[in-house]
């Protein structure tokens, strides 16, 4: 009698633990789907097709000596396959091991070796060889591996922003901006739409050039992760991924950034430390003949505040 009591408690502690399987299975592939159908929501509703416009790159990624997730970023606004130099470089950086984000901002005028072709300025290199020439560009004179690439079309990013902010992103507008940017923006605390934020981080008629661009492209990005954390956009990350994909020519799969995305904005005020590159003090204003006004670095300088921040 006892015996049969016992059997029977092992059986309905079997259907207990066999029906939680069960129903953790059928969540997980229920978000899973759910997920899959939110990306491919976000790709259709792109006017563009994933490759309409995309030009397929030789990357021979390599991995970091540290441990880190080196990715070069490259902003451009070129269309179709044409040439042109790169409007913005990037190096962001994840560590694993601390789940911190780091984003280093190269000047486009900084005066490099480019292999195989010379002295000339850094945003050459994309026109010269696509990615991996930029690749082995930074790896020449800064010693830093490069494992994946991402090419943004400017387009990708206003859809981005769009469809994560529909009540767009708050920033603090320090100046009248208009010329070169194809909008007009007014000084002043406001929200800013894709269209009119992507002109804020483009400005740079003023007189701090491109030096005030890229720190409006530091301050933007640290800014827009901070409202991704604030809001709740995790569940929103599926269709975002696949609302930017058609515009990103890239060698990472959607498992890499939904993972990597997963982790800037899941957590409150995610801090993201950015840096520039040429740093303060280790560079002049020059002119050169062929290549126009450059910023001509101390090589060593730059190269050890790179490895520094980076490994810190």
């Amino acid at each position: 009698m006892r015996s049969d009591r016992h059997q029977h408690k092992k059986r309905k502690k079997r259907i207990r633990w066999s029906s939680i399987f069960l129903l953790l299975f059928f969540l997980v592939g229920a978000v899973a789907l759910y997920s899959y159908m939110q990306y491919r929501s976000g790709v259709n509703d792109s006017e563009k097709t994933a490759e309409e416009n995309k030009q397929e790159y030789q990357f021979n990624g390599e991995s970091d000596r540290n441990g880190l997730t080196n990715i070069l970023l490259i902003g451009s606004d070129a269309r179709a396959k044409e040439t042109s130099r790169s409007d913005t470089i990037m190096i962001a950086s994840y560590n694993p091991d601390t789940e911190s984000y780091k984003l280093t901002s190269i000047m486009r005028d900084t005066y490099v070796e480019i292999p195989g072709h010379g002295m000339n300025k850094i945003n050459a290199a994309f026109a010269l060889g696509g990615p991996e020439l930029l690749r082995q560009t930074i790896k020449e004179n800064f010693d830093v591996s490069l494992q994946y690439y991402s090419i943004v079309d400017f387009e990708g990013f206003v859809r981005l922003m769009d469809e994560a902010f529909p009540e767009g992103v708050e920033v603090n507008v320090e100046k009248k901006m208009s010329e070169g940017i194809g909008v007009t923006l007014e000084p002043g605390v406001q929200r800013l739409d894709g269209k009119h934020l992507l002109g804020y981080v483009r400005f740079r008629q003023d007189a701090v050039g491109d030096f005030g661009r890229v720190e409006r492209q530091q301050n933007v990005i640290k800014e827009v992760g901070k409202q991704f954390a604030s809001i709740q956009t995790l569940p929103k990350l599926p269709k975002l991924v696949g609302v930017v994909t058609p515009f990103i020519n890239t060698n990472m799969d959607t498992g890499d950034i939904l993972f990597m995305g997963k982790g800037l904005i899941s957590k409150d005020n995610r801090n993201i430390e950015t840096m520039r590159i040429p740093v303060e003090g280790s560079f002049e204003n020059q002119r050169v003949s062929g290549a126009g006004a450059v910023l001509a670095i101390d090589f060593e300088e730059n190269r050890t505040a790179l490895q520094s921040f980076l490994t810190k």
